[in-house]
């Protein structure tokens, strides 16, 4: 607080307090002083004369035509003449702020602007001098009033600023808020203002909010009536105003633009000058005046953006539209449609230019290319949000099992999966490094996850395990379990559990197989062969029996009689049975006369008893394979066919395909590049058989599932509703395959024949314990 000592002459001694209409004088005079030339300073005496006449005023005995004690009579005189300088007060302020509404009306736009930020400014500083001057009415007579419940008595400091809303705020409010519009509509034009005098504005509208009833309360109405109201009207008009121009203009692409740019001056606006409280209406009006106005406009351009990977637009699309209300749904769905459409196109590309011959790694990858070009942009332009996500999941989840590759079997997706995962898991030239393979299978999960048939993938793949595992053709055991424990984490621990029992049944097999070894120094066999025996548990692997009789050679069958009488006497009372059709070996020819060094045939058990046979003599006719083999003739012709075509055998007689009537000899001049020949090369025909043998045991298997859902559900609910039934029983099954209705239809029938379920009366069925 300024102050400062001015000579003895200027200084008026201060009235005596009984006299109330001097006091009052040298009071008017010492306001006047603080509230209109408050820049040049006040004098200490000046300031304490001023206090000690408040002081006085409000203790002065005065005439008040009472009775009773002294005591009682000066206290109710005090009172009196507290309210006395209060009113005084008042009405000395509103003859003032009347003065200044008259000098107002001089002035307009930014000249009333900068009227009324200085009379304010000079005004609040002042009440502020003012309300310590009179700080003796504020501990007594302010506080005793405002104690006993009277309403509409403040401090001297809310006075002040209740006497300037009554008396000028009133008047002026609405011309200065036009001069506050105008000057931000030159900032939003480009021009240069001074936006400090808005805050200022804002500061007093805001400052001006008491609650007259209790002036302990701030409240916002005047701000929000006069600044907040005609502001946002303003904002709306001036938008609307603009877009509606410059769309007419110019492309949507640069109407994004510009409203983005829209968006963030309005946004720095509320951090330059406006009221925190304003930003969140601010932008819905600008949402609504911007975007919202213009939404339709937006959506007919998004399909032309994705249609030309416009993904910087997109982004910015993304951005405005999310700021409305159910701004992205459209959008949503138009993307859905698109990569739908995509993936359908792809895949039809591949397949018209695959044919029948169409490899699983190409049908594969064509959806992983669709798939990741579309997820890179939800990440990049729709900011990974969960429902662009979705709308992306449904999508792939459309054109991953119903596509033109799905049309020749409902199956495809899922068979072609599990294909490609056995290329990748299989021993090969051109096996890839393991970080490479890791990725790969990470990627064969993301179309396993789309998959709705994945028991038709579990029965493929675990077909193919069984046979790399057999075969000793995994690439890698690492890999093997990571896929597995991918498979498991997705489809719970029921999926993977006979894979993971057969992983368990090699490892069972190879300890078996050493202590088998072992036993065989001990006793001091002889060992024409090196034999390696797999025990594969009936329940966990999905293999057949052979389909045909056979006889396997003696040297064979030595080996096979020792194991068993091994194994019997290790595992009493379990039984073998051989699987033949899954045994391969090798042999080496030393016959051939243009080798230095012997060739190895590497071939299945059936072509080694075959070839076996020849050690005895050098042809062999049709019949007398068939009589030392006891192979059929179908399961002959494959295995025999394989070695003719490499012309270890040759054939004669009077048919080119073997047969009854045919003989076979041995090819003395049998040349090759590589010293070890693969004779055990499966035909077309046994990988069809198989898959068709696969896909007749996931329909058997389906309805076991179906039925024994269908009895869960009822023994837990006892009766229920025939639509209820199927709708309940979709549910639990979907996550293995999406069963059909009327699949489920049959198995219902099944059970009420079997008598686990029976008709009710309504529709209904009851459940038969």
């Amino acid at each position: 607080m300024a102050t400062r000592t001015l000579p003895p002459s200027q200084m008026p001694p201060v009235p005596n307090k009984e006299d109330i209409v001097a006091t009052w004088a040298y009071l008017e005079k010492g306001i006047t002083r603080v509230i209109t030339d408050l820049e040049q300073g006040i004098d200490m005496q000046m300031y304490m004369g001023v206090y000690t006449a408040v002081h006085n005023f409000c203790t002065a005995q005065k005439a008040v035509g009472t009775t009773g004690p002294a005591t009682h009579s000066h206290q109710r005189g005090a009172h009196l003449l507290g309210e006395e300088l209060y009113n005084k007060l008042i009405d000395y302020l509103q003859r003032h702020l009347s003065h200044l509404v008259e000098q107002s009306k001089s002035h307009a736009d930014e000249a009333l602007l900068s009227f009324y930020i200085k009379e304010w400014g000079r005004y609040t500083t002042a009440a502020k001098y003012i309300h310590h001057l009179f700080r003796y009415l504020n501990r007594h007579w302010v506080k005793r009033e405002i104690d006993e419940g009277k309403k509409y008595i403040y401090d001297v400091y809310t006075l002040h600023l209740v006497q300037w809303r009554k008396v000028l705020f009133e008047q002026v409010s609405e011309k200065v808020m036009d001069a506050v519009l105008k000057l931000v509509e030159k900032q939003r034009n480009g021009e240069t203002i001074e936006h400090g005098r808005i805050k200022q504005v804002v500061d007093s509208f805001v400052s001006l909010g008491m609650d007259e009833s209790d002036p302990t309360k701030s409240t916002t109405d005047v701000y929000r009536y006069h600044f907040e109201r005609p502001f946002l009207n303003a904002t709306k008009e001036f938008y609307q105003t603009e877009s509606k121009q410059f769309v007419a203009e110019n492309s949507v692409v640069e109407y994004m633009k510009k409203a983005e740019t829209r968006l963030a001056e309005e946004e720095e606006r509320v951090n330059m000058y406006l009221h925190p409280d304003i930003a969140l209406t601010l932008k819905k009006t600008c949402n609504q005046a911007l975007i919202a106005d213009h939404a339709g406009l937006l959506r007919e351009e998004f399909q032309i953006l994705l249609d030309n990977d416009r993904e910087e637009d997109m982004a910015r699309m993304y951005s405005l539209l999310s700021r409305i209300p159910d701004g992205l749904e459209p959008l949503r769905t138009r993307f859905e449609t698109h990569v739908r459409n995509a993936g359908l196109a792809a895949v039809k590309k591949v397949q018209s230019s695959e044919g029948d011959k169409l490899e699983p790694k190409v049908y594969v990858d064509a959806l992983l290319e669709i798939h990741t070009q579309y997820q890179g942009l939800v990440k990049r332009a729709f900011n990974d949000e969960p429902e662009f996500t979705r709308s992306l999941d449904n999508a792939c989840r459309e054109f991953v099992n119903r596509n033109e590759v799905c049309k020749s079997g409902s199956n495809k997706s899922p068979e072609l999966l599990a294909k490609y995962t056995d290329v990748l898991l299989r021993k090969s030239s051109t096996s890839i490094e393991e970080a490479e393979l890791e990725k790969t299978l990470t990627q064969i999960m993301t179309v396993f996850k789309y998959i709705e048939d994945k028991d038709v993938f579990q029965k493929f793949y675990s077909r193919m395990l069984a046979r790399r595992l057999v075969h000793s053709n995994s690439s890698s055991d690492d890999a093997e379990t990571s896929m597995i424990s991918k498979l498991k984490e997705a489809c719970g621990f029921e999926y993977t559990n006979k894979l993971q029992r057969m992983f368990q049944d090699m490892q069972i097999s190879k300890d078996l197989n050493k202590e088998f070894r072992d036993h065989l120094d001990k006793v001091d066999y002889s060992k024409p062969m090196d034999s390696t025996f797999s025990i594969l548990g009936t329940g966990f692997w999905p293999l057949t029996p052979p389909s045909t009789n056979f006889n396997p050679p003696p040297e064979i069958s030595t080996e096979i009689e020792r194991f068993m009488k091994f194994y019997k006497h290790k595992h009493d009372g379990r039984k073998l049975t051989w699987l033949w059709h899954l045994c391969k070996g090798e042999i080496k020819a030393g016959y051939c006369k243009n080798s230095k060094t012997p060739y190895t045939f590497q071939v299945s058990i059936y072509q080694m008893a075959i070839l076996l046979l020849f050690n005895e003599k050098d042809s062999y006719s049709y019949d007398d394979i068939v009589a030392a083999t006891q192979l059929s003739g179908e399961v002959l012709d494959q295995a025999i066919s394989v070695i003719l075509k490499a012309k270890v055998l040759l054939m004669s007689g009077s048919s080119d395909k073997p047969g009854s009537g045919q003989t076979f000899r041995l090819n003395y001049d049998f040349k090759s590049k590589k010293i070890r020949v693969n004779l055990n090369l499966g035909g077309v025909k046994e990988a069809k058989q198989e898959e068709a043998e696969t896909n007749k045991t996931i329909e058997e298997d389906r309805k076991l599932v179906l039925q024994s859902a269908i009895v869960r559900i009822m023994k837990a609910r006892k009766k229920m509703k025939h639509t209820q039934l199927m709708s309940e029983t979709i549910n639990q099954i979907r996550s293995r395959f999406m069963p059909k209705v009327g699949d489920i239809k049959k198995c219902i029938e099944i059970l009420l024949d079997k008598e686990y379920l029976e008709r009710l009366d309504d529709d209904e069925l009851g459940y038969l314990a």
